[in-house]
């Protein structure tokens, strides 16, 4: 069965509660659970990873290769930023999508350049919970063909 590695990175387990005029009041709890019940009748599996600490991403991304098929991920903060999420990314055989529930290039200034998007196959931004529901079944197509 293809497996498909969802990795959200800092301050996503405070969605719900932070900023709510941005990222709106869906928790990742709800996301998630939308996610799987989207990989069960897609008849994949799904791994969801959350983590607020840099090189744990960097070691779940690394260790992909052989487990996943797909990654998606939203690195949060660490778009703008993460060059060792960035080198993880590149130096793997797994195809990775990157999204953002915001529009990343409607927001601030430092917000609007992603280091890590040069290194995936695409990018979905700005459609709040929806990014999520595009980037799986992007995943799931991919993996179809």
């Amino acid at each position: 069965m293809n497996k498909i590695l969802i990795i959200n990175g800092p301050n996503l387990n405070l969605l719900g509660k932070r900023e709510v005029e941005i990222y709106g009041g869906i928790t990742l709890d709800e996301i998630s659970e939308s996610l799987i019940n989207q990989a069960h009748e897609a008849q994949v599996e799904l791994e969801l990873f959350q983590s607020n600490h840099e090189g744990e991403i960097v070691e779940k991304i690394q260790k992909a290769p052989g487990d996943f098929k797909f990654i998606v991920i939203n690195p949060a903060a660490f778009t703008h930023y993460s060059i060792a999420i960035r080198d993880a990314v590149a130096s793997i055989d797994v195809p990775v999508v990157e999204i953002h529930l915001s529009n990343i290039y409607a927001r601030e200034d430092f917000r609007k350049k992603s280091v890590i998007a040069p290194v995936c196959l695409g990018q979905i931004s700005g459609f709040g919970p929806l990014s999520y529901k595009i980037a799986l079944e992007t995943a799931i197509e991919f993996l179809r063909k």
